[in-house]
């Protein structure tokens, strides 16, 4: 049977990373994958973790399951980050929340979900967008659809444009939007802005699913958690997909979550028995480790102020490096003022494909073909060699 099969299209990301692996050059640069690195080029891990993880080694008792849906506190941390501890979502029980290895994982068991109650339902992703997003709502049985979003000449969000469109997506499709540090570009709305996206949405009946993979790397966590909440009016409804691996450092253990907000607490609770349905076909259970993890951290203050440092850390790393990017580029004749602006781990570059052909072939820099760059994966050591290269291919 398998004889037939020819070779699969390596993954437009990780498989650049397999080709990065494999360059003998010592100077070679990887700004592909979504992983935070430090100064050193090292992917840490948090000292909040190893002190949470101790903890948890020494209490434990049992490797028994956990609960199809997860345990019950991690549901309750995890909704209390997203929308607020005083958030009536929270008081009034509206939203049900599943464990899922990864943000990922929690992506395809929404899609699963959708595709199940809601067959006839697209999804639209913005333009452009993760590259897993269409793979994963195409896997789960979804039609992927797509509306604008980045003005490529202005280096900006066109927000005209994005408006317009949603004013014409029909009543009862999914609109995927990036809670913040949108992927690939890192331009997000302001507060504003989302808020008109949500009048939009609710006014057309559009259910909403907030891809938040990155909350605390922009401006903090509350200011983060701002456009997501614009969307969340009494009554809603809504999909919030969430992913511990960045903003905890725990890429490895797969910690996710999908949150579906219901208009009621009994409707609520029928979702809930739904995506228990649902999970259970597919994965059974979550893995245990990495949620317990961070349920230990947002639960203990001291814990939860070492993490949130420790947090802030790493976002004024990036965005230093962003502005020594840009002020680098700019001492060799190269503007790129508008990197400035963006926010999160990711920026568009402005390189082109050719670009960023030559820069991989001739200095072994590797970069995503949409002139995506990882700002994390850059350091003081290799910002100027990165920067010549640039300038010369520019």
């Amino acid at each position: 049977m398998f004889e037939s099969l020819d070779m699969a299209p390596p993954d437009p990301i990780l498989g650049l990373t397999e080709a990065f692996q494999k360059d003998p050059n010592p100077a070679k640069i990887n700004l592909t994958v979504g992983v935070y690195k430090d100064a050193a080029g090292n992917t840490p891990i948090l000292d909040c973790v190893k002190k949470a993880e101790a903890r948890i080694l020494k209490a434990e008792t049992s490797k028994s399951y956990k609960p199809i849906s997860g345990a019950p506190e991690f549901a309750a941390a995890v909704q209390e980050i997203l929308f607020g501890r005083d958030h009536e979502i929270v008081s009034l029980s509206r939203a049900a929340t599943g464990h899922a290895p990864g943000g990922t994982g929690a992506l395809r068991v929404a899609g699963n979900y959708l595709k199940a109650h809601f067959p006839s339902s697209s999804i639209w992703v913005s333009d452009p967008t993760w590259a897993n997003h269409a793979a994963i709502f195409r896997a789960a049985g979804m039609e992927v659809k797509t509306y604008p979003y980045f003005d490529r000449a202005g280096n900006c969000l066109d927000f005209g444009r994005l408006l317009g469109a949603l004013e014409k997506i029909p009543a009862g499709d999914v609109v995927l939007l990036h809670g913040c540090c949108h992927n690939p570009t890192g331009v997000d709305p302001r507060v504003d802005e989302w808020a008109r996206i949500g009048d939009v949405l609710a006014e057309r009946k559009i259910l909403p699913l907030v891809d938040f993979a990155y909350q605390g790397f922009a401006e903090g966590l509350e200011e983060d958690a701002l456009g997501l909440r614009e969307l969340c009016r009494p009554g809603c409804e809504l999909i919030v997909c969430s992913s511990f691996s960045k903003n905890f450092g725990l890429y490895n253990e797969r910690v996710g979550a999908v949150t579906i907000v219901a208009a009621t607490s009994d409707v609520r609770d029928a979702v809930l028995s739904h995506l228990k349905v649902g999970i259970r076909a597919n994965y059974s259970n979550p893995p245990a480790h990495g949620g317990e993890i961070v349920t230990t951290i947002l639960g203990d203050p001291a814990l939860r102020s070492d993490w949130t440092r420790e947090l802030q850390g790493m976002r004024d790393r990036i965005n230093g490096v962003r502005i020594l990017l840009v002020e680098t580029l700019a001492a060799q004749g190269v503007d790129r003022s508008f990197i400035r602006d963006q926010k999160g781990m990711f920026s568009f570059s402005g390189l082109d494909k050719d670009q960023v052909n030559t820069l991989r072939e001739k200095h072994s820099i590797y970069i995503v073909g949409s002139g995506r760059i990882n700002v994390a994966g850059m350091t003081e050591k290799n910002i100027g060699p990165l920067c010549d290269a640039i300038a010369g291919v520019v």
